[in-house]
């Protein structure tokens, strides 16, 4: 298997204000995004191409908020910009 992209460990999981898993792992390899838990059971995962990322405008700085086959995630990360910029490098066309 290939080295993943980013790697997360300890992220706290939530969708429709449930909390999935307060140390799960976010995880970017071969060009998909995996949410699992803190076990490495997956929660979702789904193809990069397919994936909504964004940093909400009115929560705590360590936020990010994923959009995954329909579902929404709201992440706790240590640090979301460095997420963020992985999903949006995998994004742009490699030339």
């Amino acid at each position: 298997m290939a080295e993943p992209e980013f790697n997360a460990t300890g992220v706290h999981i939530e969708r429709s204000l449930r909390s999935l898993t307060r140390a799960g792992q976010v995880v970017i390899r071969d060009g998909r995004l995996a949410l699992l838990t803190s076990y490495g059971k997956e929660i979702d995962s789904a193809p990069l191409r397919a994936v909504q990322v964004h940093k909400p405008l009115f929560a705590a700085r360590d936020r990010a908020l994923a959009r995954l086959n329909g579902n929404r995630y709201s992440l706790t990360l240590g640090a979301p910009d460095r997420f963020l910029d992985a999903v949006q490098a995998a994004h742009t066309p490699r030339t």
